[in-house]
């Protein structure tokens, strides 16, 4: 719980360093970071309370979980759609330097990123056809008996079909973005005119992107889990599981960003330990 919180607060830490200089709003890396950021901190209040429930052992309605379900995955598809975008820009600024400037201008950002919320959108349409779909054929009265969460809900075959589905094609798509611009970044990396500390670390950019996919595709997979063991095993370690298996998988890969760019970043660093420090004091101040 601690460092769910720990983690959460430096996000809207970092949030509010990236809006403070003009800078940050002016560059297209810092947008996409935003989106970024933002996307996985949105998604940490509808998490934080999934992840609560089963300890308060808190029953709710079968139409309030899957409202709560339907939040926690609102931007659940932004950030590996943002990832992609990102190792295009990257890609660009190394291999095409004289053109970054002109193909990723703030508007031409700003219709990206409204481009990964249309999808998302669309997937979030999807997902309310199918939370109507379980209310209609559930007691809208009828309530979740043991744990809050998208299996819960989400529970006939077809839906975790889907869950599969939308996860590989996520997986097969910006990772092929990712592995794509990684190469193309080595291969420019072997060129004598090429700033060759640049090429260094887009290319750790890259594979810490590839990383971060990865993790955060892990949903599906903790989801299989989860139902493979609840057939197995009893109601209290199957809390116990999911407990741990929530914060591994579905909290700590949507906390990364801060501490992959957040830190790493020159421009960003002092700026954000600044403000840590700031806010850090403050809030000792009001004790």
């Amino acid at each position: 719980m601690g460092s769910i919180c720990s983690f959460s607060y430096i996000n809207c830490v970092l949030l509010v360093t990236l809006r403070s200089k003009q800078v940050f709003c002016e560059t297209s890396r810092f947008i996409l970071l935003y989106n970024l950021l933002f996307a996985d901190t949105a998604k940490q209040v509808p998490n934080l309370l999934l992840y609560l429930l089963p300890f308060f052992r808190i029953k709710v309605p079968y139409s309030a979980c899957g409202l709560l379900v339907v939040l926690s995955v609102l931007t659940e598809s932004i950030s590996p759609l943002t990832l992609a975008v990102m190792a295009i820009e990257r890609y660009v600024a190394v291999c095409h330097p004289l053109k970054h400037a002109t193909i990723f201008t703030v508007r031409s950002t700003g219709m990206a990123i409204a481009v990964v919320w249309t999808f998302s959108l669309i997937h979030i349409l999807i997902r309310l056809f199918m939370l109507v779909y379980v209310i209609v054929k559930i007691h809208p009265n009828l309530f979740v008996i043991d744990i809050c969460s998208r299996e819960a809900i989400f529970f006939a075959p077809i839906f975790h079909d889907f869950e599969k589905a939308q996860a590989s094609t996520l997986f097969l798509s910006v990772g092929s973005i990712i592995i794509g611009s990684y190469i193309g970044v080595a291969l420019i990396a072997r060129s004598a005119s090429t700033d060759k500390v640049s090429a260094k670390k887009a290319l750790q950019t890259l594979l810490l992107h590839l990383v971060q996919l990865c993790l955060v595709l892990t949903a599906p997979m903790f989801s299989t889990i989860i139902i493979a063991m609840a057939r197995i095993v009893g109601r209290l370690t199957i809390i116990r599981i999911y407990s741990v298996g929530f914060v591994f998988f579905i909290i700590l890969p949507r906390c990364l960003s801060a501490l992959i760019y957040g830190l790493r970043d020159q421009t960003i660093r002092p700026m954000l330990l600044q403000n840590l420090c700031c806010w850090w004091r403050c809030s000792n101040n009001l004790k």
